[in-house]
């Protein structure tokens, strides 16, 4: 038994000195002193031993056991330090490189566009509100003046989910869903994503953003319109900012106008900004049409109203002097860091 016990003891160490894991201790663990290492054989065959040299066996086996969970320990500490070293040789940093910059964002030429137009109108007391990219057609054609075989729908040529639902042409459905739930006075603007099937090219695109505003109250005229805008304007390109007003045809509005602003490049007097124009058309509007009134459950006897519509990336090309829509959605850093 003795002989056996110093095999056992010699052979353990042995393994341990070649261990080079931490891996491989567990295995010489388990080998002896699992449940069915030799140590453990060695103790089951005790039955086997005179009774008189029990105590003495026994003895023996638990010194083995001890140095072999010592030396267990000992190697263990040793492979785990030998394993942080060369871990920490290999991600060794050198503190006396340069840190790295972290690059931080900014706000799209669209972004900024759209809060300096919410700005102005929420100055004059109007509201943001937003509405569902996908529409009903009812809301989107219908409710605005706009019914099946209406040449308008030609223009606002749109992508369709089904007869029903479409993606949006235009913003003004949301006009049409708040007056059918809001009592008059309405001041708001409703900006957001519309859709078209237009071809891309650098004033097109078959996505872009329009903000359209309303206002319903009772005695609102024509001039209430033009007052607006022109201030609007004088807000966003300057205060020597002059409006003109060209008679235009909208399915709900009545009378519609496309709206020019003298340009502010060369305040009027012509130049390659404005084709030698001195204007820039920026907008239509007009006064809501009664049938609109009526189909959204306001009494037009009652009521009146003006609404107009511009395209946001219009105001981000004129403001920030762009000549080509394709840049605002290229995500070309470049570009856009220059904002």
């Amino acid at each position: 038994m003795k002989e056996q016990l110093e095999r056992i003891k010699s052979e353990a160490l042995a393994k341990m000195e070649a261990a080079d894991a931490l891996e491989r201790l567990n295995e010489i663990r388990v080998a002896y002193l699992g449940k069915k290492g030799e140590l453990t054989g060695v103790l089951k065959s005790m039955k086997d031993v005179a009774p008189e040299d029990r105590p003495k066996v026994g003895q023996m086996v638990n010194e083995v056991r001890e140095m072999i969970e010592q030396k267990l320990e000992e190697t263990k500490a040793a492979l785990a330090k030998k394993a942080r070293e060369e871990q920490m040789k290999r991600e060794v940093i050198d503190v006396t490189l340069p840190a790295k910059k972290a690059n931080t964002g900014h706000k799209h030429p669209n972004s900024i566009a759209l809060e300096e137009v919410e700005r102005i109108f929420v100055g004059m007391g109007y509201e943001v509100v937003e509405g569902p990219e996908v529409e009903y057609d009812m809301y989107n054609f219908e409710k605005l003046n706009i019914p099946k075989g209406h040449p308008a729908r030609d223009e606002q040529d749109t992508f369709y989910i089904n007869d029903s639902i479409l993606l949006r042409s235009q913003t003004s459905p949301v006009q049409a869903r708040v007056m059918e739930k809001q009592k008059p006075p309405i001041r708001m603007i409703a900006p957001g994503r519309v859709f078209r099937s237009d071809e891309v090219d650098a004033t097109h695109s078959p996505s872009f953003h329009q903000i359209e505003g309303l206002v319903i109250d009772k005695h609102i005229t024509f001039a209430d319109l033009k007052g607006t805008l022109a201030e609007f304007a004088k807000e966003l390109f300057g205060e020597d900012t002059k409006v003109k007003f060209r008679p235009h045809h909208f399915p709900f509005t009545e009378p519609s106008a496309e709206v020019d602003v003298s340009c502010f490049k060369c305040g009027g007097k012509g130049c390659r900004f404005c084709k030698g124009s001195g204007w820039i058309e920026i907008l239509g509007c007009g006064m809501v049409h009664p049938h609109v009134l009526e189909m959204c459950g306001i009494d037009p006897e009652e009521y009146t109203g003006f609404a107009f519509g511009v395209g946001l990336e219009r105001i981000a090309l004129l403001k920030y002097e762009i000549d080509d829509m394709r840049l605002l959605y290229e995500n070309d850093i470049r570009f856009l860091k220059q904002f």
